[in-house]
């Protein structure tokens, strides 16, 4: 009965994505990449001074997609590095896979239901979290959106530019092969905003040199197994193609394998998107060409920040980008090191 209840609710939650309540009708649909209200996370300081303490008894709920993902359960490091640090309570909670937004909207209603003072979430899709972003902010309590898939009308987005994730990939490519060439691109999950902007970024950036055909724009779910399975089949149908842009690295490494598998590894760049230390350890040996980090742990801590900044009454703007970098075996070694405080000292550089 509870499945049928919460499946019933993300069902309603889609249809309202175009019809949403009176409370959140006074904001346009967000669009990270482009929105004019905006400020670097380096900025914070120098504009609204160091972050404030959160109030007392705050207790801040944080939804991450999956900790079974190396990128989320970064988020959710940084999240509680902040925390303990600031000395809020902080419960994250996180559905059981990345195709789990019944599990999503589930933890969403539980903590709600617990009064908690802010909401940090990263939704599955831009749907999913809809209703419970409702609920909140009836409530008034601030729902920030972090990283990834985006609530058409949220107020609070802290995370990268998903479209430049993939305009440095391509850039990449424009420069290593000025005669251009075939290339492939593997995508995360559709109805997602991370999904379309990274393709849009790559593809557009591309269209600078015309001698660059994108033979391939498939879905790999996320997944290892099926970026795999798609890499294996692109290069056996495009034998001349020159490169691989995958939305995350766990379907970059997926790519290496199959790379490996066709004795093609070396001959063609494969880019991830995400910066997990197994793409670091690719790279160094040699296999994976580069990722663009979008460094979770700092974009976790950014937030917390941000939340606090919010609950002081600070009027912090609509989209707080958070800090990404191409990495490739040119400097790696630099961003190895995780630790939260010299990350974010080494990139407010």
């Amino acid at each position: 009965m509870k499945n049928l209840k919460t499946g019933l609710k993300l069902f309603v939650s889609s249809l309202v994505f175009t019809s949403l309540t009176a409370f959140s009708a006074e904001l346009a649909d967000l669009s990270p990449d482009t929105e004019a209200d905006r400020i670097s996370w380096i900025k914070l300081e120098q504009k609204y001074g160091k972050a404030p303490d959160f109030p007392k008894d705050a207790f801040i709920g944080a939804i991450v997609k999956t900790k079974d993902i190396p990128f989320w359960d970064n988020i959710d490091k940084g999240y509680m590095f902040m925390a303990q640090k600031m000395g809020v309570k902080l419960e994250c909670q996180a559905a059981k896979d990345e195709e789990d937004p019944i599990g999503q909207l589930d933890i969403a209603e539980t903590l709600l239901a617990k009064k908690v003072t802010a909401i940090l979430a990263s939704p599955q899709t831009d749907v999913t979290l809809q209703l419970p972003f409702e609920e909140a902010l009836g409530a008034k309590i601030p729902f920030i959106n972090v990283s990834d898939a985006v609530v058409p009308q949220t107020r609070y987005f802290v995370g990268g530019m998903h479209y430049r994730n993939g305009m440095d990939v391509a850039e990449w490519f424009l420069e290593k092969y000025p005669k251009g060439g075939e290339v492939a691109v593997i995508e995360g999950l559709p109805l997602v905003y991370a999904t379309t902007q990274r393709s849009r970024g790559f593809i557009n950036t591309l269209k600078k040199n015309h001698e660059f055909k994108v033979v391939e724009q498939v879905c790999g779910n996320w997944a290892f197994d099926d970026a795999k399975k798609l890499t294996e089949e692109i290069v056996s149908k495009h034998p001349n193609i020159i490169g691989i842009y995958c939305h995350n690295d766990v379907m970059a490494l997926g790519a290496v394998e199959a790379l490996k598998k066709k004795g093609r590894l070396g001959s063609i760049p494969v880019f991830g998107t995400d910066g997990i230390a197994q793409a670091y350890e690719s790279i160094e040996k040699g296999e994976l060409t580069g990722t663009v980090d979008s460094f979770p742990e700092v974009t976790g801590a950014i937030a917390v920040q941000v939340a606090a900044r919010i609950l002081k009454g600070q009027s912090i703007p609509r989209v707080v980008v958070t800090p990404q970098q191409l990495i490739t075996k040119d400097n790696f070694k630099t961003f190895q090191n995780r630790d939260i405080d010299f990350l974010m000292k080494e990139l407010a550089r």
